[in-house]
């Protein structure tokens, strides 16, 4: 498999950590983005001490600004972006009826407004080149919703709708566009939740466990090779069967 360069946004935590070392693991070369300097450095070097060298730009992908000069910096770092995974993402729960602007707006823009402010800058490269792979991190609650979640289910869903044009206005160019639906996974944040909240969880779960991180790495990578050029504009749910739709 040649070696391509991958950008990954979100990539300090849990899924986004599963996804770099991924395909990191593949033989790409890939970058991540950071707000906080001090975490994002020991982080970087927690991985390189398991083998993954991970680039690290500065920038807040809510800021198409920012956005464009942390794209900037990865292409100065390891070279013009390949593959880009959307993960960045933000939780702000709440009734509807009690939301604030200020908590609808802080989903909508970090999970969904990202999308734009991140790819923008490297769609017209991938088109030029005649390769590209861009591959949203939606959530099984953009599907089905979720009680206390109208913001992020609104984002998470939008992340398709922009899935499937983006996928019609590059195939000919050789780009695909796919979503990746995870379900709940034990990442930290879940794991904190109390036992016998993350049980109810699992009990709606036709497998009967919570999903790993690293499977939901290998749900992305499926995207990534040469081999699934002909797959574009789909959406893998890897959701242990909790939700089933064509």
């Amino acid at each position: 498999m040649q070696s391509r360069v991958a950008l990954v946004t979100g990539g300090t935590g849990g899924i986004g950590t599963s996804i770099v070392k991924r395909l990191a693991g593949m033989g790409h070369k890939v970058a991540t983005n950071y707000r906080n300097e001090e975490k994002a450095k020991a982080w970087q070097a927690q991985l390189r001490e398991q083998g993954f060298d991970v680039a690290l730009a500065r920038g807040d992908v809510s800021s198409a600004q920012e956005a464009q000069a942390m794209v900037q910096d990865v292409e100065r770092q390891i070279g013009p972006v390949e593959i880009l995974v959307n993960n960045a993402g933000i939780t702000r729960d709440t009734t509807f009826h009690r939301m604030t602007p200020e908590q609808w707006n802080e989903v909508i823009c970090t999970n969904l407004n990202s999308c734009f402010n991140v790819t923008r800058p490297v769609i017209e490269g991938m088109r030029e080149r005649k390769w590209g792979r861009i591959i949203q991190i939606s959530s099984i609650n953009g599907q089905k919703g979720q009680y206390g979640q109208a913001n992020y289910a609104a984002a998470k869903a939008g992340m398709h709708g922009f899935t499937i044009s983006l996928a019609q206005e590059n195939a000919k160019f050789g780009v695909t566009v796919n979503t990746v639906c995870p379900g709940y996974i034990a990442t930290d944040m879940v794991m904190a939740v109390p036992e016998e909240v993350r049980n109810k969880i699992i009990t709606q779960i036709p497998t009967g466990r919570l999903g790993s991180p690293e499977e939901i790495a290998y749900a992305v990578a499926f995207f990534v090779p040469d081999e699934a050029a002909w797959i574009t504009g789909a959406n893998l749910s890897a959701n242990g069967g909790q939700y089933m739709g064509w």
